[in-house]
């Protein structure tokens, strides 16, 4: 791919976020069901799609770790080292969420979040210049697809926008750790 068509992914990706629109787009894990996390419209689409419960969270994605503090009320100081330190993709769950939609926040006021290494994501993220959903690009219950082929025509169907970027890419990379990390700077592992 040329860094031209790398581009045009990325402009055609910012306009079906900035109209409220979903994405299918490859991140540091898996393909991932995305949408402007600060949309309240556009989550409930990606609840939709994966016939999912708002009850159980989705995780949201931004492109550096000075981020966070836009979306959360306190870092614990231990969430720098836990992100720096861990060689494999981390999502972090943190208290007092803010400046997100209401529904992409759980019913405790905690969200999930993950500071993505992708180059990719890495630069829709900065250029689009909010934070996006990301959640597996399959419907609640199945099988969560590790390449683009193994994705349900129901869910290509269904979002707004496809992006044309590591069809033919395996990956072996498995859904990020998860971690839930309490304001006194305890941490638990919810999935390892």
């Amino acid at each position: 791919m040329t860094k031209q068509d790398f581009n045009e992914e990325i402009e055609w990706s910012i306009q079906i976020l900035k109209s409220g629109g979903t994405i299918l787009y490859p991140t540091d894990t898996i393909w991932g069901i995305g949408c402007d996390a600060t949309n309240p419209k556009a989550v409930q689409k990606v609840y939709n799609i994966k016939q999912r419960s708002e009850s159980k969270s989705l995780i949201v994605l931004v492109d550096s770790f000075d981020k966070i503090a836009h979306y959360v009320k306190k870092i614990p100081d231990v969430a720098y080292d836990l992100v720096k330190n861990i060689n494999t993709p981390v999502t972090i769950i943190y208290s007092g969420a803010r400046n997100l939609a209401y529904n992409v926040i759980a019913a405790d006021g905690t969200i999930a979040i993950r500071v993505v290494r992708d180059e990719f994501c890495q630069e829709l993220i900065g250029r689009f210049g909010k934070p996006i959903v990301s959640s597996s690009a399959n419907a609640s219950g199945d099988d969560t697809p590790l390449f683009f082929n193994s994705i349900s025509k129901g869910i290509i169907n269904i979002v707004d926008y496809t992006v044309a970027i590591d069809h033919e890419k395996v990956n072996s990379t498995k859904p990020s750790t998860i971690i839930r990390l309490h304001e006194n700077g305890e941490f638990l592992i919810i999935r390892p």
